[in-house]
């Protein structure tokens, strides 16, 4: 395993996907609110744009947040009239990314003559004890390993909070 540390210029706010996708719809207006919420309390944190991740939204920021930054961004956000509050979760800043390789897996589905699919690569990653307390930063790629042989290597990026 490759371990890569980021700068901790992010905020992640972890969500559903239809909220995800209600937050998105005006992007524009929430990075402006955003920042207008963080300069009313005087923080220097601005955001600078949000993109959609698997696991909700994440905020890329000028600076590293504070505490307080992280608590008025949850504030904003479960303000908003389509976010249901349930499903969000308090923002917090990735501790670092690791790029994990699984090799020596099967590239055919057992008891079936089907291909595996990142659906189900990603379903065993969160039935597995190992993987407790971690996201996936990105989608999972397979690569079979070649033409004549039945193995593939899965890899997979995941925040480790």
């Amino acid at each position: 395993m490759t371990t890569k540390r980021l700068s901790r210029k992010q905020v992640i706010v972890l969500m559903n996907s239809k909220n995800a996708n209600n937050f998105m719809k005006k992007l524009s207006s929430h990075v402006t609110n955003i920042n207008r919420v963080l300069k009313n309390i005087k923080s220097e944190v601005m955001a600078d744009f949000i993109h959609m991740e698997n696991s909700g939204l994440v905020i890329m920021t000028n600076k590293v947040a504070s505490a307080l930054d992280l608590q008025t961004i949850e504030k904003y956000v479960k303000n908003m009239y389509n976010i249901k509050v349930n499903y969000v979760e308090s923002p917090r800043l990735p501790q670092s990314k690791s790029f994990l390789k699984i090799i020596s897996i099967l590239y055919i589905l057992e008891s079936t003559n089907m291909c595996i699919f990142t659906e189900e690569v990603e379903k065993i990653i969160k039935e597995n004890h190992i993987f407790n307390n971690v996201i996936l930063a990105s989608g999972s790629r397979i690569i079979k390993v070649s033409p004549k042989l039945d193995m593939l290597i899965i890899w997979i990026n995941v925040w480790d909070a």
